[in-house]
């Protein structure tokens, strides 16, 4: 007689996820509750809206992922970073719209469930929440054997904010004359890791572990250096200047990201060598032979938002900025676009 099969033999463990939902529960009370109706383990999350301080409320909505920037925390065995990244990918493009972050939610996919994998990720996912000021209001945890290997897992993340209807920063007020001011980034944040990868584990051979003179560091302590944050920086930004425009500079770097927010009567001129770059982008393009235009459509290069500003506020925004401790540099100007012409360059 055939025995009878269960959902476990299968390769999905509900006792276990129970499990780990009791434990998230104790992880995620740090994260801010403001709002929070409904804790984490119900069916859906409920979040009150306060919207007395706006006189058109406008929600503001995205959802991204880290890439491939989980193979390196997979080969590091080392997951309490990775959900900052989670964290920041969602609020930091919601926050250049103006929108001040309401509640996250994440997706984890495993091929099999380890509970320390687990806790560890959604202890990160708290942390960047702690940093964006933002509810962790949910998830989902989804064990899919056949569809992951053993030790594999994927992340998605949702973020809702919100911002008065007149406040939304949409690029339309950007004019010739206007300043670019680059904040910088703290390394690759969470894109082009497939190119990063292949050059440094592929082409150089180089073990996660190997330290690299350049960085000072082991290549996998660099490839996994936790994306910014700078949800809270743009929200003061806001508060105290005229910002016209603000371009998130992630996956296609400047050349695709800058030119979604400017007119079509502006072009932008940015100014080479006008900012630090970090070594790890100096040493991956020269390892990969990289063009400066594969670098400017796949990494940040050392910049991770650019401000559009007017002349006259740039000169208190860098101020600002050093006070905040962040290193913020004018990169370039907007002039006039020609017809049929291109909308960013580099002189």
């Amino acid at each position: 007689m055939n025995e009878s099969l269960t959902y476990k033999d299968a390769g999905v463990d509900i006792d276990k996820a129970n499990r780990f939902i009791k434990t998230i529960k104790k992880v995620t009370r740090s994260a801010p509750r403001s709002g929070v109706i409904a804790g984490i383990g119900g069916f859906s999350g409920l979040y009150s809206l306060n919207v007395n301080q706006y006189k058109n409320p406008v929600l503001v909505t995205s959802t991204d992922g880290v890439g491939t920037k989980v193979k390196v925390a997979c080969m590091m065995d080392k997951h309490d970073t990775i959900g900052i990244d989670l964290v920041a990918m969602c609020v930091n493009d919601i926050a250049v719209q103006g929108a001040k972050t309401l509640f996250f939610l994440d997706y984890l996919s495993m091929g099999t469930l380890v509970l320390e994998t687990a806790e560890a990720i959604v202890r990160g996912i708290v942390e960047g929440c702690k940093q964006a000021k933002c509810a962790l209001i949910g998830g989902e945890t989804a064990e899919m054997p056949g569809v992951y290997r053993s030790g594999e897992y994927d992340l998605a993340g949702f973020v809702v904010g919100i911002v008065d209807n007149s406040k939304i920063v949409d690029g339309s007020e950007i004019a010739v004359g206007h300043k670019l001011i680059g904040i910088a980034s703290n390394g690759l944040h969470s894109n082009g890791y497939s190119l990063a990868r292949e050059i440094c584990f592929e082409k150089l051979k180089l073990k996660i572990n190997d330290k690299v003179d350049i960085l000072g560091r082991t290549i996998g302590e660099e490839l996994l250096e936790p994306t910014k944050i700078y949800s809270e920086i743009i929200h003061h930004l806001l508060r105290d200047f005229p910002i016209h425009g603000i371009a998130h500079i992630t996956g296609g770097g400047t050349i695709d990201n800058l030119p979604r927010i400017l007119p079509s009567s502006c072009k932008a001129l940015i100014r080479e060598e006008s900012w630090e770059v970090p070594p790890i982008f100096t040493f991956l393009q020269e390892a990969g032979k990289l063009s400066k235009r594969e670098m400017a459509r796949t990494f940040n290069n050392g910049i991770g938002l650019i401000l559009v500003v007017p002349k006259r506020a740039a000169k208190g925004i860098l101020e600002f900025l050093t006070a905040m401790d962040e290193k913020a540099y004018i990169i370039g100007d907007i002039v006039e676009r020609k017809k049929g012409g291109n909308q960013i360059a580099w002189v």
